[in-house]
């Protein structure tokens, strides 16, 4: 399966390699909806691409990175913005550094998803 992620900071396997570690955590935590994390294609899209909205229509799993520092709420509303004016996916599902609860950042982001843009995130961190 292919999981595209917009936000992440570069497309290099590096970066990929976060959201693997993230489903091998989730995997290891009993959902059995991640199946084998090795199993899952990672592709990072910029924001800025003009495949954008045909992808879209195309890629059934779509993800959004929220790094866990300062800028992150700001950042995270700004992708969610730009998803929304591009015509890119309507469903994702919140990817981000192990560790980051669901109160707080992830919570405000999926509201603001819903609320401002019509977006579902969701959220699975506990």
């Amino acid at each position: 399966m292919t999981l595209m992620v917009l936000g992440l900071p570069g497309t290099a396997q590096r970066h990929t390699a976060r959201v693997t570690e993230l489903l091998q955590s989730w995997a290891s935590e009993g959902r059995r909806w991640v199946g084998d994390p090795r199993a899952w294609r990672i592709v990072a899209l910029p924001i800025s691409s003009p495949h954008l909205p045909v992808l879209a229509t195309q890629q059934s799993h779509w993800a959004l990175w929220v790094d866990d520092d300062l800028e992150a709420f700001r950042r995270g509303y700004r992708l969610l913005k730009q998803i929304d004016e591009q015509g890119g996916p309507r469903r994702l599902i919140a990817v981000h550094p192990p560790g980051v609860g669901r109160q707080g950042l992830l919570a405000n982001l999926q509201y603001v998803a819903e609320a401002y843009f019509g977006i579902e995130l969701l959220v699975l961190a506990r």
